[in-house]
């Protein structure tokens, strides 16, 4: 789903040809598969998915953050996913060639390589590194997703240090003072912990008090993520 304020931009290939996915595969395969390939600058809170479309690309984040959010029966909005550079979405419709299961809007501005789902397709039945790759991928979210279900009973200390543990395992970077993720908005904590954002205002105070997070305007660094992972129960 594209409107008038995405723009086309044209991008080194070898920068989404850096992605974890592409890792291994041989130069030339990886070339091919990315002929088709169109970037796109899009910018803060545009959808680019919505659920029940039908899917006709997979998607490559080069820059920025996207959310994949989706609906209770009461109709709130539920963030299944924050996913940043270098990740992917949009495989689950080109594998079966059903419609979109989710939404999936721009959390910052952020460039978008799309792939025509025939040359994913392509790419799969030609290359089994590429198929490891994905089966990977999805294995980690379902794992993801698992863990988070088992801390829906959980204390609100113990949903919000895993929602920013599952942060880090996606997203996390390395840092001399610990791993950064980056301080999203406490409403997209909030959606991804299933707790009130003035819940996670106060349990994010309560953890960087304890010298377990540091905050900045656009960073969370976690300083011992062991530390963090003792305080879940």
């Amino acid at each position: 789903m594209e409107d008038r304020y995405s723009v086309q931009t044209p991008v080194n290939p070898w920068m989404i040809a850096s992605a974890p996915f592409f890792q291994g595969l041989p130069e030339l395969v990886v070339e091919s598969a990315l002929t088709h390939l169109v970037t796109r600058t899009h910018p803060a809170n545009q959808v680019i998915l919505l659920e029940n479309d039908w899917g006709g690309s997979v998607y490559f984040i080069v820059d920025g953050w996207v959310k994949i959010r989706t609906y209770n029966l009461e109709g709130k909005e539920v963030t299944l996913n924050i996913l940043g550079k270098g990740e992917l979405f949009g495989e689950m419709a080109a594998l079966d060639e059903v419609p979109r299961s989710t939404d999936v809007i721009t959390l910052t501005p952020t460039i978008i390589g799309s792939m025509p789902s025939q040359d994913f397709v392509k790419l799969l039945q030609t290359e089994p590194l590429a198929g490891m790759r994905l089966a990977q991928l999805m294995a980690r979210r379902l794992r993801q997703v698992n863990r988070r279900l088992r801390l829906r009973e959980s204390d609100s200390q113990s949903r919000v240090a895993d929602t920013l543990l599952f942060l880090a395992e996606g997203q996390g970077k390395k840092a001399q003072t610990g791993t950064e993720i980056p301080n999203l908005p406490h409403r997209e904590l909030s959606s991804l912990s299933g707790l009130a954002r003035e819940t996670v205002t106060r349990v994010l105070t309560r953890l960087e008090k304890k010298g377990l997070i540091k905050r900045d305007q656009d960073i969370i660094c976690i300083p011992d993520i062991s530390a963090l992972e003792r305080m879940i129960v």
